[in-house]
C-alpha cells in the first residue's frame, strides 16, 4: 500500500528542501514541468586593459540560452543556479535572468550572463541542471519527472591564450512533420577558427539536490530514464525519397561530423522530441591538435501532422575566396505547393563587429521565385584551415493549420590568403636574388620560399594554398618577418649550378589556432650563365675480380668571365648509394680540360661503385672568401643482376643504376648483350626502353640447358640540356648465368627430446642442465618438389641458418658435408631455437629459397616427491623438487584430507616446505601431524617464455 504524505507534511518537506537549497545557494523550482531546450557559452576574459590592470585569464563569461514553454504551466525562472565546476554553485541568489522573449505561440527564450574566476589552470565543466522537462516528450519516460542537464567544457591554459567555445548560432527548438525528412543544422562557430566536430549524444539529467548537498556542487548526469533516440520510437518509421538515400523501413537519425547537419528520415509519431549533441572544440597548435572544449546542447524537436510539403532550398557549391575579395552569392528556394519561403542564413559571420557578412532576401515567391543576396568581403585576419560554414534555412509559409517545413543547407566558405605579389628572380654573381612587393595581410607569420629546377606554368586554383605535393619544389627559407621584400638564394640549403634555370615561388603562413595559408606566387623563373661541370659516364670496361676496369667522364664548365685557380676533385664510394662523405678522393686536377679518370684494378664482378666530382674555383668576391664548390652526382655503375628460372629453360635478368641523368627515357634504349657458350664475342640480344627488366626466353637466340651465358647491358640517357652530349652510353659490367633449375624449397621439421630428456634426468635430483651439459635439436628435412614449379632435387649440400630465442637475425651456422637430409645442432646452452634451411643445387651452386623458420622451445621439468620426513636427522626434511628445469617462481599450497589450507608460500622457487603449518592448522607455526596432504604449485620457470605451468598432486608426511 502506497501512503501519501498529509498536506501539511508535505509542505514541511518542501520547506525543508527549499531551505537547504537555499544554504546552498541554490532555488526550488517548484517542480517545474517546463524547459524544453538550452546550451551554455563561453569565452575567455576579453575586456580590454585599461591603467595596470590585464585580462584575466582565469576569468571566465559565460552565456547560458533556455527554451521553456508557458502554455502548459505557469512556472518561470527568474534566477537559475550554475555549477561551476571547481566545487562551487552560483551563490544565494543565482544567476538572474537577462531577457526573456516569446519566440513561438507557446515558448519563451530565455538569456542568462554570468562570469566566473578559477584558482587554478585546468579543465572545468560548467552546467545546469533546470527542474524539470516539458511534459509529454515522447523518447523518453514520465520527462515532466526528469530534470534537464547541459554542459560546457572549458580549458584554461597559457599554452592556448584566449579561447571562446563553440557558439550555436541556429535556436535550439525546431519543428518536424510526420512522415517527412526533418533538417536542422545548429550553425555553429568558433570565433578562434578552432575546428569543430559534431556527436549524437543521448539527454542526460541530473539531481539537483545530491549534487548541492552530497556531490560538492558537481553534477553526475545520467541518461534521462527511457530514452531512446527519435528514429527508434515505435512505431517503427519509413525512410522516404531525400537526396540518393533508399527508401524503405526503418527510419535513420544522424548527425554529420563535420558539418553539424542533422537528418531524421522520418518522423513517425507526433509529439515532442529531445536528443542532445556534443560540439567538440580542437585547437591547432605548433604540437598538434588536442581538444580544449565541448558545448553539450539539448534539443527539441516538435512532430505536428501536416500535408504540407516541404520547400528547397538552394544554394552555390562551396567555394575558396581570397581575403579581400567579396563574396556575393544568389540564394533561392521554392515550393511544392507554390506558398511563400522565408529564407534565413545562419553563422557565427553574421552580426559579428569587425567584417560582417549579411543576408538580405529580396522575394519570398512564388512567382517570382524566393531569393536572396548573401555578401560578405573577409579579411586577412579571417583567414584560415578550415572553412567557414553558413546555414542557410528555408521555411515555407503554408496555409492556416498547416504546420511549416524546412530545407537546410550548408555553404562552406575556405578563405585563403592572396598571393604575394610581383615576385622577381635575377642572377646576382653566382646567386640569385629574389625581391617582391610588401605582402598584403601583415598579420601572416611567415613567408616560405621555394624553388626548383626548370619552369614551368602552373595552373592556378584559389583552393590550392602553399606549394601542392609533388610539384617538384623544395623549400629553401623561412622568413619570420612578413615585412621583408628580398632575399639572396645563396645555395645554402642546395647548391646552385650554372647553365641551369630555376624557379621560385613564395606564400605565406597564417597563425593558429586558425592557422591557413596563402596562395603561392606565380613562378618567378632564372637562368644562371655559365654551364657546370657534369658527370657524364660512369662504365665498366672490363669486368674482373682484381683488375677491373672503370672509365669515369665529365664536362667542361663554362663561364662568362673565366674562374680564377679553377680544379676537379672526383671520389669514388664502394655500393651505388655512397654518400660524398662515404667515399674517397681518387683524382685531383687543375687541367679543365682533363676531364676523364680511368679507375683500374677495381672488383666490378661483385661490387658497384658511386662517384662524385667537385669542381672548385676561388670566390672573385673577395681573397677571404671561401673557395667556391659545384658539384656532380652521384654517378653509379650500372649493376646487372640475372638468374634461370625454376626450371632453368629461360633467363631474367634486371639492372640498377643511380646517376643524375635519365636512363630510361622515351626513344632512349637499353641494348642487351649475350656471349654464348664456346664463343669469345658478345652480340646485340634485344634492346628495350623505358625498363630496367628483360628476359631472355631463347626467342631471339637459343638457349641449352645446362649451359652458361654471359650477360652485359649498355644503357643511353640524356640530360635533357642541349649543353650536355645527348646521349650518354654505359655499360654494366659481364654477368655469368648458368642455365639450370632453381633447387627446391626445404620442409624442416625438429624432432622433440623433452620425454626422453625427462627419463633421464629425472631420476637424479637437483636442476638441469647441469654443470657443462648441453642440449642438442635434431633437424630433418625433405623438399617440396612444387617449391617452385619444375625446381630441381638434385642438392649437392644444405646450408643451415639459427637463431638464438630472443634474437632477431639468423646466422649460417653449418652446411652439411654432402646431401644428407638430417643435421644435428648439438652444445647448446638452451633449447630454444629457431632455424631455416636452403638447398644448394649440384649444377651451378644455385639455392634455393630458405625454407619456413621452424622453432623449437625449452623442455621444462618439474618433478615433486611423494613423501618426506621433516624430523630433524637432515635426511629428506624438507619438501622440494627433485628435478627441476631452472625456476623463476613457484607458489605452492598444500591442504589437508578436509580441504583446510595448511601452508602457503611463494617467496622460494624451491618451496623448501618444512611441515609447518602457516594457516588452517591450530598453532601456526608447528609442525602438521602425519598423513597425506593435496598440493597446488603454480610454477614460472626461467626460460625464454617464462613458461607457467600448474601441478596438483600429493605427499604423505611421516615424522
Amino acid at each position: 500500500m502506497n501512503l501519501s504524505l498529509p498536506r501539511s507534511a508535505g509542505k514541511w518537506v518542501l520547506v525543508l528542501v527549499a531551505s537547504v537549497l537555499s544554504l546552498f545557494g541554490l532555488h526550488s523550482t517548484a517542480q517545474a514541468s517546463h524547459i524544453r531546450a538550452g546550451d551554455i557559452q563561453a569565452k575567455s576574459d576579453t575586456t580590454y586593459p585599461f591603467g595596470d590592470k590585464r585580462n584575466n585569464p582565469r576569468r571566465i563569461f559565460f552565456k547560458m540560452v533556455t527554451y521553456t514553454d508557458f502554455r502548459d504551466t505557469n512556472v518561470d525562472e527568474p534566477f537559475v543556479t550554475i555549477f561551476y565546476g571547481d566545487g562551487t554553485s552560483s551563490g544565494l541568489r543565482g544567476v538572474p535572468r537577462f531577457s526573456k522573449t516569446q519566440v513561438t505561440e507557446d515558448t519563451y527564450r530565455n538569456v542568462y550572463y554570468f562570469e566566473h574566476t578559477y584558482n587554478a589552470d585546468r579543465s572545468y565543466t560548467v552546467s545546469y541542471i533546470g527542474e524539470n522537462r516539458k511534459t509529454g516528450v515522447q523518447n523518453m519516460t514520465e520527462s515532466e519527472n526528469q530534470t534537464f542537464y547541459i554542459a560546457t567544457r572549458i580549458t584554461i591554459d597559457p599554452g592556448i591564450g584566449i579561447n571562446r567555445s563553440p557558439v550555436l548560432n541556429a535556436p535550439a527548438i525546431d519543428k518536424a512533420s510526420f512522415e517527412q525528412v526533418f533538417l536542422h543544422n545548429p550553425a555553429a562557430s568558433d570565433a578562434d577558427g578552432d575546428s569543430l566536430s559534431y556527436e549524437l549524444l543521448v539527454s542526460q539529467q541530473s539531481s539537483l539536490i545530491q549534487t548541492a548537498l552530497d556531490n560538492n556542487n558537481t553534477p553526475n548526469p545520467r541518461p534521462t530514464t527511457g530514452f531512446v533516440f527519435p528514429n527508434l520510437v515505435s512505431p517503427p518509421g519509413t525512410r522516404v525519397p531525400y537526396l540518393n538515400e533508399p527508401t524503405g523501413p526503418g527510419a535513420i537519425f544522424r548527425i554529420d561530423v563535420r558539418n553539424g547537419q542533422m537528418v531524421w528520415n522520418s518522423p513517425s509519431r507526433l509529439g515532442d522530441f529531445n536528443v542532445a549533441l556534443i560540439v567538440r572544440e580542437w585547437r591547432r597548435t605548433e604540437f598538434g591538435i588536442r581538444e580544449i572544449g565541448s558545448v553539450i546542447r539539448d534539443m527539441q524537436i516538435q512532430v505536428r501532422a501536416t500535408n504540407n510539403k516541404r520547400p528547397t532550398v538552394n544554394i552555390p557549391a562551396d567555394i575558396c575566396v581570397v581575403a579581400g575579395v567579396q563574396v556575393r552569392k544568389r540564394i533561392t528556394a521554392t515550393d511544392p505547393d507554390n506558398d511563400k519561403v522565408l529564407i534565413e542564413a545562419f553563422s557565427g559571420l553574421i552580426g559579428r563587429r569587425v567584417a560582417p557578412a549579411t543576408f538580405v532576401q529580396t522575394n519570398q515567391g512564388p512567382n517570382p521565385v524566393a531569393q536572396g543576396i548573401f555578401r560578405w568581403t573577409p579579411e586577412c585576419a579571417d583567414v584560415a584551415a578550415q572553412p567557414y560554414q553558413v546555414v542557410f534555412k528555408a521555411t515555407d509559409q503554408p496555409k492556416p493549420g498547416e504546420t511549416a517545413l524546412i530545407d537546410e543547407k550548408v555553404l562552406r566558405i575556405k578563405v585563403v590568403g592572396p598571393r604575394p605579389d610581383n615576385v622577381r628572380a635575377r642572377q646576382n654573381q653566382n646567386n640569385v636574388l629574389l625581391t617582391w612587393d610588401r605582402y598584403a595581410c601583415q598579420n601572416a607569420t611567415r613567408l616560405l620560399i621555394f624553388r626548383k629546377e626548370g619552369c614551368t606554368t602552373t595552373p592556378t586554383d584559389t583552393c590550392q594554398t602553399g606549394i601542392p605535393p609533388g610539384s617538384g619544389y623544395e623549400q629553401i627559407a623561412e622568413l619570420k618577418d612578413v615585412t621583408l621584400q628580398s632575399y639572396l638564394d645563396n645555395g645554402t640549403i642546395s647548391k646552385l649550378q650554372r647553365g641551369r634555370t630555376y624557379s621560385y615561388r613564395i606564400y605565406a603562413e597564417f597563425p593558429l589556432p586558425a592557422g591557413g595559408a596563402s596562395l603561392a606566387s606565380l613562378e618567378a623563373c632564372v637562368t644562371l650563365e655559365g654551364r657546370a661541370a657534369v658527370l657524364t659516364n660512369v662504365t665498366i670496361d672490363k669486368t674482373d675480380r682484381t683488375s677491373g676496369v672503370v672509365t669515369v667522364r665529365w664536362t667542361q664548365p663554362t663561364g662568362t668571365g673565366g674562374f680564377v685557380d679553377p680544379g676537379y676533385r672526383l671520389y669514388r664510394g664502394q655500393g651505388q648509394n655512397a654518400s660524398r662523405a662515404q667515399s674517397k678522393l681518387v683524382k685531383t686536377t687543375s687541367d679543365l680540360s682533363d676531364t676523364e679518370f680511368v679507375d683500374r684494378g677495381r672488383n666490378t664482378l661483385d661490387s658497384t661503385f658511386t662517384y662524385h666530382l667537385e669542381f672548385f674555383r676561388k670566390d672573385p668576391s673577395g681573397a677571404t672568401a671561401p673557395p667556391l664548390v659545384e658539384t656532380s652526382g652521384p654517378a653509379s655503375t650500372v649493376r646487372l643482376a640475372g638468374s634461370a628460372n625454376a626450371e632453368g629453360r629461360q633467363v631474367t635478368l634486371t639492372w640498377t643504376f643511380n646517376v643524375p641523368w635519365k636512363n630510361t627515357e622515351p626513344g632512349f634504349y637499353t641494348a642487351i648483350y649475350r656471349r654464348s657458350p664456346g664463343s669469345s664475342a658478345f652480340v646485340l640480344l634485344d634492346s628495350v626502353q623505358q625498363t630496367t627488366t628483360y628476359t631472355d626466353t631463347g626467342a631471339k637466340l637459343a638457349l641449352v640447358p645446362g649451359a652458361q651465358y654471359y650477360y652485359y647491358v649498355r644503357t643511353i640517357g640524356t640530360y635533357n640540356d642541349p649543353q650536355v652530349p645527348p646521349r650518354l652510353k654505359n655499360l654494366s659490367q659481364e654477368l655469368p648465368v648458368l642455365l639450370v633449375p632453381t633447387p627446391c624449397r626445404p620442409v624442416v621439421t625438429i624432432k622433440s627430446d623433452c620425454e626422453e630428456l625427462k627419463k633421464r634426468v629425472l631420476n637424479r635430483p637437483g636442476y638441469f642442465p647441469a654443470a657443462g651439459e648441453t642440449y642438442t635439436n635434431e633437424l630433418s628435412w625433405t623438399l617440396d618438389s612444387n617449391s617452385p614449379q619444375g625446381c630441381s632435387t638434385n642438392i649437392a649440400y644444405y646450408r643451415i641458418f639459427y637463431r638464438a630465442s630472443g634474437e632477431t637475425n639468423y646466422v649460417l651456422v653449418d652446411s652439411t658435408r654432402g646431401p644428407e637430409m638430417t643435421y644435428s645442432h648439438r652444445g647448446l646452452k638452451e633449447q630454444a631455437a629457431c632455424y631455416q634451411v636452403q638447398a644448394v643445387g649440384s649444377l651451378g651452386n644455385r639455392r634455393s629459397e630458405l625454407s619456413e623458420e621452424k622453432c623449437v622451445d625449452n623442455c621444462v621439468v618439474f618433478e615433486l616427491p611423494n613423501i618426506f620426513t621433516p624430523n630433524g636427522d637432515g635426511i629428506n626434511d624438507t619438501f622440494r623438487p627433485r628435478v627441476a628445469s631452472p625456476l623463476r617462481k613457484v607458489r605452492f599450497q598444500a591442504f589437508n584430507r578436509w580441504g583446510v589450507k595448511v601452508f602457503e608460500g611463494e617467496n622460494d622457487p624451491n618451496i623448501n616446505w618444512t611441515g609447518n603449518a602457516t594457516s588452517g592448522e591450530r598453532g601456526k607455526g608447528v609442525q602438521v601431524p602425519d598423513g597425506v596432504y593435496y598440493y597446488l604449485a603454480e610454477v614460472e620457470f626461467a626460460d625464454a617464455n617464462s613458461t607457467k605451468i600448474t601441478y596438483k598432486g600429493w605427499v604423505e608426511i611421516t615424522h
